[in-house]
């Protein structure tokens, strides 16, 4: 897989999180996953589509997704993931590939995004046929560890 296709990912969501919520990251080893993946039990889903076509995941477990959401509410206690909550994730995953996209434009390639949807529950099992998953784990200043898993291929047609 082309690095040139994971690094705005990585700079986009080192940027956002640092400004939107002020968490530092460290980036974890990147590493190849294979279909059917268990994912942790908050996940925000963008699509993509253009220059490149397919998907981001991003993964949080409960309590990381907790911290994220109550930092980015200017330090309102969360103990569970109620709407406004929920609605702070979606909008973290939708800046970020935002950020993402224009990354790739300042780099001549063409992206777009479609809405976040976040999903919790436990034991989610993402199974991609044909895609390629490669995971970017992200540790967070607040704890815990975010997980960006980009699962796309080339748009021929593009």
């Amino acid at each position: 897989m082309n690095v040139q296709y994971i690094n705005p990912f990585i700079e986009a969501s080192k940027t956002v999180l640092k400004e939107v919520a002020g968490i530092d990251i460290t980036l974890g080893k990147i590493y190849v996953k294979t279909s059917p993946y268990t994912s942790s039990n908050v996940v925000i889903i963008v699509g993509i589509t253009g220059t490149i076509k397919g998907q981001a995941v991003f993964s949080i477990d409960k309590a990381t997704a907790c911290k994220i959401a109550s930092v980015m509410m200017m330090g309102s206690p969360v103990n569970e993931l109620d709407e406004m909550a929920k609605s702070a994730l979606s909008e973290l995953g939708n800046m970020i590939m935002g950020n993402t996209a224009t990354v790739f434009y300042g780099k001549g390639l063409k992206i777009d995004i479609t809405p976040p949807t976040l999903l919790t529950g436990d034991n989610l099992q993402f199974s991609l046929n044909k895609l390629t998953t490669v995971s970017i784990p992200l540790n967070l200043s607040v704890g815990g560890i975010m997980e960006i898993d980009i699962s796309f291929i080339e748009n021929t047609q593009n």
